[in-house]
């Protein structure tokens, strides 16, 4: 029995401004179910607020607490442990994180990374390495390879993870995409077999659902790029054009359920 959908949203649902052709309509069928719809992302350069203010300026009807993302995540990871941290992340994304930063020469607890291409130069760099080697912990929002912006791919965060990682020779904690426990968060008291994950990344979105027992649709818009399907084992479990017809795919299972159960 399917009972949640889980929808990546950056190159699932859309590339910065433009939403994926069919999308939206799409989405829109797919809220006339019973499914617990959540748009869970490791989108790191924006606050949940200016987030959803782009989604609903681009024509989605998503409501705000919808939207569980891994900056939400690690807010709530590092509240928990109340953590000073040095911050690595884009101004837009900072307001989910008020209170929590502080500079090197306060001593912080942890470097918190995401994709935040101003504060990728030597001196911050150098600033975080230092922390680490103080003693602070290293905790990446996501590690993403690369993303989808129009002018074509770009490189994520991860390849300056991997750096600090090297260099302070410590070990990040994941806390977004593909990490099982994010998953599992997203999803609340739905048993994990009762879901599927839909998404553009094979390894953040689908093998990291896969691993956590949903099963996982890749859709070939976004950062997909032919034969990523083949780069995960087990595969994902379906793979389509787009969310449009995905969400054609779910529609008819739950048809079909229906007629089994009537």
């Amino acid at each position: 029995m399917l009972r949640a959908v889980l929808i990546d949203l950056s190159g699932t649902l859309h590339v910065e401004d433009q939403a994926i052709p069919g999308a939206l309509k799409a989405l829109e069928k797919l809220s006339r179910t019973n499914l617990l719809v959540k748009f869970v992302t490791n989108t790191t350069k924006e606050s949940r607020n200016i987030l959803h203010n782009r989604l609903t300026n681009i024509g989605f009807q998503i409501k705000k607490d919808e939207i569980f993302s891994s900056l939400a995540a690690a807010r709530a990871f590092l509240d928990k442990r109340k953590w000073k941290s040095l911050l690595l992340l884009s101004p837009e994304a900072l307001e989910d994180f008020e209170g929590l930063g502080c500079e090197k020469d306060s001593n912080p607890d942890s470097v918190v990374i995401g994709l935040a291409p101003d504060q990728f130069h030597y001196h911050r760099l150098n600033d975080a390495f230092r922390c680490l080697q103080n003693g602070a912990k290293l905790i990446a929002i996501h590690a993403g390879k690369y993303y989808k912006r129009e002018d074509g791919l770009a490189l994520g965060p991860g390849c300056f993870v991997k750096g600090l990682e090297y260099s302070a020779q410590c070990r990040a904690e994941i806390i977004g995409k593909p990490s099982k426990e994010f998953f599992l968060t997203a999803l609340g008291d739905i048993p994990a077999n009762q879901a599927i994950m839909i998404g553009d990344d094979v390894s953040d979105d689908v093998q990291g659902a896969q691993n956590a027992g949903i099963r996982g649709f890749l859709v070939q818009t976004g950062k997909y790029r032919p034969g990523d399907e083949m780069k995960i084992s087990p595969p994902p479990s379906k793979v389509f054009p787009s969310i449009v017809e995905a969400v054609d795919f779910i529609l008819e299972e739950i048809s079909i359920c229906n007629e089994k159960t009537s």
